[in-house]
């Protein structure tokens, strides 16, 4: 019968991952573990206290800081899947799984689908020549270095590919290998992983080459267990339930979607929302359940097409996925830097992420040149931006696998703040006071159409104080939305003052925020 080691992939969420390494190994399995080393100290020391005692459970011999895109997560997986393939002797499968994955069929289920066949399920496809990436760079994964993280180094990613096509550094691709692409959630047989491991003992040339391409997740493991195993040998298909909205972010599925899951021809499926804990605690169960039956339906890719379609053609039989996921997360913090001279924020926010590593955004909503991944679209324009606010903002979340995020805002959007406030997740605002000279409201009044280059003097003598007056007002506005997490730092203030209300704003040491606070020149114009 077949023994599944499950290759457990984690960075968050530890009371999660116990319970799924014990509802796992409790079906008679093998999980092997690899935490994140960004991921705290002390959820890692609960993981490995709570499951130290369970034979079923081993843990990878090195922890790594892995990076979405980056070969530090083909690197993490290699080391959990040799420490499974030395732990369990038994082991017959191994089975990638993230931390947002649950079963969706009972340990019954799963060991008689991989006793039937015996192949490999990877989904691999040419790389050159199917259309399995939709957007962004494609062949420029491969034949440029990458050195920089494109989502934490946007500028060096860029800047170095471009250098790399300037001066003629395009690299071939290993002569022997043809490049496929595919779903990172694979189920691959003993053998095969075992032929894995000694082809990567071998080829050292291979492993330097895939190190500094782009998103290897997807295109490593793909490429060699077609190389390595007959065509024959292979199910191009994951075993794990996956869909994706019309921006190219994964859907997220919540409790009354447990018999819509159970219909389709799948073993486990991502992600499930954490906020599901009726959906979670179900299948929890389900995987230990015996003698049960799953008429398969497989519909759900096509019902979700049909009914998020409808809105395009004025019939809405359901909301759009971003009414539905109308939340960013109970356990995620939105921190917004609320400033009119938007310089000064930038700086704020520039040095408070080199000192705490907090993902930043510049003015996401009142300036179209801030800087931001391919979101599907959703990003291209402010009017979307706003529109989709929630959205677009939970997407940024995830596209930085990050649970905090530090966005500047205009003072005049009140409302985005209230809106963001109203939301289940935690929200704190810190307002930047400033000292606004004439040149400076002079300048503000040109880059926002009031006055022009050759506008008279006698009219910008007239407009100065009603800009003035503009720009308190906002500032008044803020204070009558009496928002309960309103810290403020003032530009005028000694560091000592201002450290303070940094420290509340983003819960940090008071030591951490006056480090902050006696950056030179951090409110200068």
């Amino acid at each position: 019968m077949a023994k599944i080691a499950y290759i457990l992939l984690s960075h968050r969420d530890p009371e999660g991952i116990i319970a799924q390494a014990e509802r796992l190994t409790a079906g008679g399995d093998y999980v092997s573990i690899h935490f994140d080393a960004r991921a705290k100290a002390r959820d890692f020391d609960a993981i490995r206290g709570a499951l130290s005692s369970n034979p079923s459970v081993t843990f990878a011999r090195k922890r790594l800081k892995c990076g979405w895109g980056a070969w530090s997560l083909v690197a993490g997986t290699l080391l959990a899947v040799r420490a499974a393939v030395e732990a369990f002797p038994r082991a017959t499968h191994f089975y990638m799984l993230s931390g947002d994955c649950m079963p969706i069929k009972t340990a019954e289920f799963a060991h008689d689908l991989l006793d039937k066949s015996d192949v490999d399920y990877i989904e691999s496809f040419d790389f050159f020549k199917s259309d399995w990436i939709k957007t962004g760079i494609k062949e420029e994964r491969l034949i440029y270095r990458h050195w920089f993280n494109e989502r934490t180094h946007k500028a060096l990613f860029y800047a170095s590919m471009q250098l790399q096509e300037r001066v003629g550094l395009a690299r071939k691709v290993p002569a022997d290998l043809q490049i496929q692409i595919g779903s990172q959630w694979w189920c691959l047989r003993r053998r095969t992983v075992e032929a894995v491991l000694e082809f990567c003992d071998k080829r050292h040339d291979v492993i330097r080459f895939f190190s500094t391409t782009w998103i290897p997740d997807e295109t490593f493991f793909q490429t060699l267990v077609r190389h390595l195993v007959p065509e024959h040998e292979i199910q191009s298909r994951s075993l794990t339930f996956l869909m994706f909205t019309d921006y190219g972010m994964p859907v997220t599925f919540y409790n009354d979607h447990y018999d819509l899951l159970l219909s389709q021809d799948y073993l486990f499926a991502r992600k499930i929302s954490p906020d599901a804990t009726g959906l979670k605690k179900r299948l929890g169960q389900l995987y230990a359940e015996t003698g049960r039956h799953f008429p398969i339906s497989n519909e759900g890719r096509s019902l979700f097409q049909f009914l998020t379609g409808r809105g395009r053609i004025g019939r809405r039989f359901a909301p759009r996925f971003w009414e539905t996921e109308s939340s960013l997360g109970r356990e995620r913090t939105l921190l917004l830097v609320i400033c009119k001279k938007w310089h000064v924020a930038k700086r704020l926010v520039e040095r408070i992420r080199s000192v705490t590593g907090i993902a930043t955004v510049d003015y996401v909503f009142n300036e179209a040149s801030t800087p931001l991944p391919d979101l599907g679209g959703i990003q291209s324009t402010l009017e979307k931006r706003t529109r989709h606010r929630r959205a677009l903002v939970r997407m940024l979340f995830d596209y930085w696998g990050t649970n905090t995020l530090i966005l500047c805002i205009d003072p005049v959007n009140v409302d985005l703040m209230q809106d963001f406030v109203a939301d289940r997740s935690t929200v704190r605002l810190l307002e930047v006071e400033c000292d606004f000279s004439d040149a400076y409201l002079v300048g503000h009044a040109r880059r926002v159409g009031l006055a022009g280059e050759h506008t008279p003097q006698e009219v910008i003598n007239r407009l100065l104080p009603t800009i003035r007056y503009d720009v308190k007002f906002e500032s008044d506005n803020i204070r009558d939305a009496d928002f309960s997490g309103l810290s403020r730092v003032r530009e005028s203030a000694e560091p000592a003052e201002n450290a303070v209300a940094l420290a509340a704003f983003l819960g940090i040491t008071i030591e951490k925020a006056r480090e902050i606070a006696e950056t030179k020149h951090l409110f200068v114009d």
